[in-house]
């Protein structure tokens, strides 16, 4: 086989494989009602140093990137998570339906490809950065801290 030929089949195999992960990626959409529905079944999810911050258990926890600072005051820290194809959609509902659960009060929220949500409670505040990485990763942050007021 000839270096073209070579060069041509490589080509080929790296179209196929592109296109296999964007119809991969269309198998995880879901409806808005299913996702908000699957949100609320599976509620279970586990508590990460944060005893009012519930995570899906889904996620994996990167216990190398996270930190968490604590004095007799206050807690507070950033918690890293990672799960391959997971759709963020249905991670925001989650959130929004367990954060409420747990006395937080949704502040504002951004959703995109990176999505940002911004929860509130008396003296203090949790940020919550989904993001949805190209190759097919996604990613959590979630940021717990005192907001200084009393």
């Amino acid at each position: 086989m000839n270096s073209f030929a070579k060069r041509k089949m490589g080509w080929i195999a790296a179209i196929l494989f592109v296109s296999v992960l964007f119809l991969l990626g269309g198998c995880s959409t879901l409806s808005r009602e299913k996702r908000e529905e699957s949100a609320k079944d599976t509620l279970g999810g586990k508590y990460y140093y944060f005893e009012d911050v519930r995570v899906p258990q889904e996620l994996n926890f990167k216990q190398k990137r996270s930190f968490v600072y604590e004095t007799p005051r206050f807690k507070a820290g950033v918690l890293y998570f990672t799960k391959w194809r997971l759709d963020s959609e249905s991670l925001i509902g989650f959130f929004i339906h367990s954060m409420e659960k747990d006395n937080w009060k949704l502040i504002n929220s951004y959703k995109g490809k990176e999505s940002i949500l911004n929860f509130s409670k008396p003296e203090k505040s949790c940020m919550i950065k989904i993001v949805e990485k190209w190759w097919g990763n996604t990613e959590v942050e979630i940021r717990v801290g005192p907001t200084g007021e009393k």
